[in-house]
Parts: C-alpha cells; structure tokens; sequence
C-alpha cells in the first residue's frame, strides 16, 4: 500500500513511518520543517521512502503526491504542550484549519481522480477535555460540552471535516485519537518559548519531558504543575504506531473513531516519584512543590479503549517503567547537545 503522511518529520510521524515501512509499505512523506527545523531520520535512505519538502497547505502539491496513494494519514498541525495552547491561542486555531481544509480538498480530488480510499485523521484526546464521563468512549465528544481551548475545539473540528467529507463527497475516514505519546525524538520546537519551573528553564511543557529535565538537573525540590493528582494515560510512540497503522490497513476501521491509548491510568505524582528513583535511586528523598497551572490542564483523561481492542486487536503493551528506560537516556544527551 502507498500512503501519504503529512507533518512527516514530526513526533508521532518518526514513529509512524518506521512502523509503515517495517511493514511493507509504501510511503510519501511531506513537511515544511517548521517545527524542529531540518530533521534527519534512520529511515531517509529507505527505497520505499520519499520526502518531499513542503507545506500541507499547498493543495495542489498535495494534489501531486497524493494522486497515486491509498491512503492519507493527516497529521501535519500546530502542536506542542499546554504552554503552546496558550502563547498561540489563535494561530494554532487558524492556522490548523488552512491545514485541513487544504488536505481535504487533495483528499477529496485524489478520491474522484485517482486511487485513494481512504483519510486517517489524528485527532486529539483533547476533544474529551470537558468530558465527565470516566472512562470516555468514542462518541462522548458529542455530548460533553466542546472543548475550552482552541486547540482541542479545532481538533473537534477536523473530525468533523472527516464527517462532512464523507457525507458530501463520499470520502471514507478513518479518525484516530492519540493519548499521550511518550517516547523520543522530541526536541525544542523554532516556536517554543522558554518558561521558569523553579530554578529551571523549561520549553516544551510536556509533562514527560520536561520532569525528566528537572530531575536531571538536579532540582529539589521537584516543581510540579498543579496538585500532581492530574490522571494521564502514558502511550509509546511505537505502540501509537502499530494502532495508527491498524487503522489504516484494518477494514474494520472504515468510518469509525478509535481512542488509541495504554490502559493504565497514572497521576502525575506518581509519574514524577518514578522518575525521581530511576535517575537519583529509591532512597534518595523525593520531595516536591505545586506550581500554579496552566488554565486548560485537564484534571482527568481516562480512555475506553474497548473498542480498539475488540476490532483492530489493538493493545499499547509498553509500561510506563519501560518508556521512562528509553526517554530518561536520550533526554540526558539532548540536554548535552543543547537541543531540548
């Protein structure tokens, strides 16, 4: 299968085509590099491989690459942790809708013109981010009142491109939404602007990353955002990978929303003590601090995974433990090289 993956060299994008070509498949990949800046991934030299620089609002360039694929996986956007919802409340709004509105258009061209069957969306957990129903399954984000931020009210939004798509246009859609992607890769965006988190400077605000840096820095106590009692569901690139290409290559997921998440709910306390004992040991002394939270720093995510699990056999299997085992390392030489 030949598909085409928008926002290619970002986070979930490094993992997602290494799965993809790990599996036979075809892929183009299209960036404008303007998040980390030119990026070189392992998989660059791969015959099976094609990048090709430019913006995912060009429409007719995308009309171009995707005229022979099968499918799409749009994942180009404005993205970045809860201090970017902030500091760009507006441009991640507008901006991220010139983006779907342009990958629609070459989706819906490629459909009546060439041999493409199919749109995978990424969307966000965030459109659950008023939800009050625990664990939230697909569907809530019709219910619960549509998100605060502007950032999660697009990503509502972009589903429902992939509805009036197909109602209109007879586009199928495939919708899928990530739960805290956890791995490595992840560097300090061009558009990231640093933030003080007690004695350290801080720019990327998620929550992973950046508690790793302060253990890793020393800080004691620890600086932690809000009450630390904040419940997230910790998912591995790798394993979002494998879900995200389920959905593309399993017919069951034809026109329908999948949550793709580990089952294990953690708090942020919790999260911040392992990290503690696995970079300073078990008996060191753990203590912290709660800094003021951000406005939109939702208190509870809790997935209903059932549904990926029964039709794709999908199952995130990476611990929370195991991930820490890869990100702590690569974050230790990132702060040495000065890119994170």
């Amino acid at each position: 299968m030949k598909i085409l993956v928008t926002g290619s060299t970002g986070f979930i994008g490094g993992y997602l085509i290494d799965e993809l070509l790990n599996h036979g498949h075809e892929v183009v990949g299209i960036d404008n590099f303007s998040k980390y800046g030119e990026v070189k991934k392992s998989y660059d030299t791969n015959p099976r491989y094609r990048f090709v620089e430019g913006d995912a609002k060009d429409s007719e360039l995308l009309k171009k690459l995707i005229l022979d694929c099968d499918q799409i996986v749009a994942a180009a956007a404005m993205i970045g942790g809860i201090s970017y919802f902030h500091t760009f409340a507006y441009d991640l709004l507008a901006e991220n809708e010139r983006i779907a509105a342009s990958t629609f258009d070459a989706a819906i061209y490629a459909r009546k013109k060439g041999q493409l069957k199919k749109i995978n969306v990424i969307s966000s957990s965030m459109v659950f981010e008023n939800s009050n129903i625990f664990p939230t399954p697909e569907g809530e984000e019709k219910n619960c009142p549509p998100s605060s931020s502007t950032y999660g009210f697009q990503k509502l939004a972009t589903e429902y491109f992939a509805k009036g798509a197909y109602e209109q246009y007879g586009l199928p859609y495939t919708i899928i939404r990530p739960f805290n992607c956890v791995g490595v890769g992840e560097r300090r965006a061009l558009t990231d602007k640093e933030i003080q988190s007690g004695n350290v400077k801080l720019a990327m605000s998620h929550v992973v990353p950046d508690l790793v840096q302060k253990v890793l820095k020393d800080q004691d106590p620890l600086h932690i955002l809000g009450s630390g009692n904040q419940i997230r569901h910790y998912t591995y690139g790798g394993d979002l990978a494998e879900g995200i290409r389920l959905c593309i290559e399993k017919p069951e997921a034809l026109n329908k929303d999948f949550n793709l998440s580990t089952s294990e709910s953690t708090d942020v306390l919790t999260l911040a003590k392992l990290i503690w004992e696995k970079i300073n040991g078990d008996k060191s002394l753990f203590r912290y601090v709660s800094d003021e939270p951000f406005q939109y720093d939702v208190q509870k995510r809790v997935p209903d995974v059932t549904k990926a699990n029964k039709l794709l056999g999908f199952n995130a299997k990476t611990t929370l433990s195991e991930m820490l085992d890869e990100v702590i390392p690569w974050i230790r030489e990132q702060i040495k090289l000065g890119s994170i």
